[in-house]
């Protein structure tokens, strides 16, 4: 009898070491999934494009478009400093920003009383972060920054250029917006600003 429970005893003792090897088993698919994890992880953050990079490809896609259809068409490597102003005139047409002429009788008022026939204006802050976008973008997709159209001195002196006129024809002031900011923060700073932005809108 106490062979037979000795027999018994020596029984469970081979299915104890068979769920061993079970457990053995389990432990490469924790790595797996692990690994997975890690996998997965990049893949949820390449979807979701901020709203500038889905702008600035925005942007850029039109202007390419534009020097499709320019004529005579023009691709990248032809495209100069001159182009790009050409493009910026084209884009007022499309602009909403009422820019008063100088014998209009609301010049220079913010807010006219009635409307007038002045014609419609791209923004010069829309214009200078089109600029901005398209300027990365350039780089972005193979150009170099000493062959950057937009980063011409004649785009840039265009639009500091846009920007006097629309401040004295709209009666904007944009240096008092840049000062409000700094001036929150100290004085000191918001002197030490402004004389660039002044200068070339006082001039």
């Amino acid at each position: 009898m106490d062979m037979k429970n000795a027999a018994s005893t020596s029984i469970p003792s081979p299915s104890l070491l068979s769920s061993s090897p079970s457990t053995l088993t389990i432990i490469p698919p924790s790595t797996t999934t692990s690994g997975s994890s890690s996998t997965l992880s990049p893949l949820s953050q390449s979807p979701s494009p901020s709203r500038y990079e889905a702008q600035k490809r925005r942007d850029w896609n039109t202007f390419g478009q534009y020097l499709k259809n320019h004529q005579p068409p023009l691709s990248l490597a032809q495209c100069s400093g001159a182009h790009v102003l050409e493009y910026l005139r084209y884009l007022d047409q499309f602009g909403k920003t009422k820019v008063h002429v100088q014998m209009c009788p609301f010049f220079g008022l913010p807010h006219p009383p009635v409307p007038c026939p002045c014609p419609l204006r791209q923004a010069w802050g829309s214009l200078d972060a089109l600029i901005g976008r398209l300027r990365a973008a350039h780089e972005e997709n193979g150009g170099s920054p000493e062959t950057n159209p937009f980063a011409a001195r004649a785009v840039r002196l265009y639009l500091r250029e846009v920007r006097e006129v629309q401040a004295k024809a709209r009666g904007v002031s944009y240096e008092k917006k840049k000062r409000k900011k700094p001036a929150q923060g100290g004085s000191v700073p918001s002197s030490s600003d402004a004389p660039p932005s002044t200068g070339a809108t006082s001039a």
